[in-house]
């Protein structure tokens, strides 16, 4: 009997680094040093190397020659493409998944709702968006479409490493929690039109604040 191959300590480091991404770990412009992250993940430069190329093949970093691998950072024009496509693939997932989500994952959601609500009361970043990016994982998953979300996780790549930035002004994170607090009214009403817009008001909330700290167009 054939047994499952265990993910590789290159696989491993690939996810961990993606995911730091996808959390804002690593700001726009911000230059990564090879041997830096190893000595962080206690890992060979090796699986790291190996890591930051598939990473760039994916274009959520840029290999720039004499200056090594960056984090990208958007134009107003790229963002609002992302942005466009967030709406399209997350507004979806969320309209299909109203019908599928179990009481379970309506606690859970409610659950991560609190631990965000916390996390903005405690002044604390890194802790809501860890709970935010659990929260529409969550959501997402229950839409029964793993393809559909592989795309969107793709897709946040592009965004991560500005989403710190959403915290520079104090007043508006307050109201960050405030679409989720509506997109689970709907949730519970298994409104999925509802829920969708929900999602797009929620994107397009953040992307508000987001949008002014990329880079402006460059005109023809």
């Amino acid at each position: 009997m054939k047994t499952r191959a265990h993910p590789s300590l290159q696989d491993e480091t690939y996810a961990t680094l993606r995911r730091w991404l996808s959390l804002g770990r690593f700001v726009p412009g911000e230059r990564l040093r090879i041997h830096a992250l190893a000595e962080q993940l206690g890992v060979g430069v090796m699986p790291v190397r190996a890591a930051l190329v598939r990473l760039a093949a994916e274009s959520a970093l840029v290999n720039l020659p004499n200056r090594g691998v960056l984090v990208p950072q958007l134009t107003r024009a790229q963002f609002d493409d992302v942005l466009n496509v967030r709406v399209i693939l997350e507004g979806e997932a969320a309209s299909l998944a109203t019908a599928r989500l179990t009481a379970g994952d309506i606690a859970q959601l409610d659950a991560l709702r609190t631990q965000m609500a916390d996390a903005l009361a405690q002044n604390k970043p890194a802790r809501y968006l860890d709970a935010n990016e659990a929260f529409h994982l969550v959501l997402y998953r229950a839409s029964g479409s793993p393809l559909l979300v592989e795309l969107i996780e793709t897709v946040w790549l592009q965004v991560g490493p500005i989403s710190n930035l959403l915290f520079g002004d104090d007043a508006f994170a307050a109201t960050l929690n405030d679409a989720h607090d509506a997109l689970m009214r709907r949730l519970k009403r298994r409104d999925a039109e509802g829920a969708r817009r929900a999602i797009e008001r929620d994107l397009r909330h953040a992307a508000r604040e987001l949008r002014e700290h990329c880079l402006p167009d460059v005109s023809g």
